[in-house]
């Protein structure tokens, strides 16, 4: 099945940042649990969530979010938690859970960690990244995604640069942390190309935004949303322009994305929001306007609301994390 052009276009304005971090080299038997909300800070200053992936090299391993279902993966699988949540992840026997911060030193790293952990038996190789968006697709609030899901590949260009992710982690383990352009922009890429091949499956989104970008009632409707947030929109606005019923545009709403329109409408508005905060110098004032508040007041009270600070004060924390040199790895 192919890629919806709505979730097409989505990708490919993703922007990322991030770089493959460490391997790992674990034997049977073996688990652990890693804290990733403790250590984004850490990881990557100024971002409070960040995107994970594990690409099994070799052996067999299985990952679980708390209160999710367990995922299995085998070589040449890849294991992406959007949203950055704590996990667990162990191999085929049974194994005490050991915490990942007393397996290795926490970052920042001069050279690329080897993580080794397990009892001595049968080995499981992965390679370990993480990834940095902005993006509503990964959004926890929005939950286009699952918590954790696996994705197996046949070949094409998804699988060339796993093997990619896998050759680069081999080559540069032991040596400095590389910060080039080409070493941060290879699991950027893996991670677009992985994301079409889960989003090709129609059974892996059934809700959540990705699930609207299909829906044939939420699909124009969100389009109209995205196309002008700074119009006074009603539900009976969006439902005519879309020619539906109030009712059938809000039962959908509500059944997909968890709900409303016009709740939806606010949390939209603040992405644009934070992305005019970010990238450009328009005033708090002229930001505000463009998503559609009339008066500074009330643009800063809402996106307080949402953001935990003021716009202005947000904007200060943001590109104070964007200037600021990254951690001597």
């Amino acid at each position: 099945m192919t890629v919806p052009t709505p979730l097409l276009a989505a990708l490919e304005r993703l922007r990322l940042d991030g770089a493959i971090f460490f391997r790992a080299e674990f034997t049977e038997s073996w688990a652990l649990h890693s804290p990733v909300r403790d250590m984004t800070g850490v990881i990557r200053p100024g971002a409070d969530r960040l995107i994970l992936f594990h690409i099994v090299a070799t052996g067999r391993c299985w990952v679980e979010v708390e209160g999710g279902e367990r995922h299995w993966a085998n070589r040449g699988d890849v294991i992406v938690l959007p949203y950055g949540d704590d996990y667990v992840m162990g191999g085929v026997g049974p194994a005490e859970r050991v915490p990942l911060a007393t397996l290795m030193a926490r970052p920042p790293w001069e050279t690329m960690p080897v993580l080794v952990h397990g009892a001595g038996g049968e080995r499981t190789d992965v390679v370990c990244g993480y990834l940095y968006s902005e993006d509503p697709l990964f959004d926890p609030n929005l939950r286009a995604f699952p918590p954790a899901f696996v994705v197996r590949l046949s070949d094409g260009p998804a699988k060339t640069w796993v093997q990619a992710g896998i050759e680069f982690a081999l080559a540069t383990t032991g040596r400095t942390m590389p910060s080039d352009s080409v070493s941060t922009r290879l699991p950027e890429l893996l991670l677009i190309e992985v994301l079409r091949v889960h989003l090709a499956d129609a059974h892996a989104t059934d809700h959540g935004w990705v699930a609207a970008l299909r829906d044939p009632v939420l699909a124009p409707a969100m389009a109209a949303l995205h196309a002008n947030p700074q119009r006074k929109w009603t539900v009976a606005d969006l439902a005519a322009a879309v020619t539906v019923s109030r009712s059938v545009l809000d039962e959908r709403f509500r059944n997909v994305l968890g709900r409303s329109p016009i709740k939806y409408l606010t949390e939209w508005r603040m992405h644009v929001a934070q992305d005019l905060l970010t990238a450009t110098d328009l005033s708090v004032g002229a930001v505000g306007r463009r998503v559609g508040y009339d008066s500074e007041e009330a643009f800063s009270r809402a996106f307080k609301r949402a953001r935990g600070s003021a716009p202005g004060a947000w904007r200060l924390r943001a590109r104070a994390a964007i200037s600021s040199p990254a951690p001597q790895r």
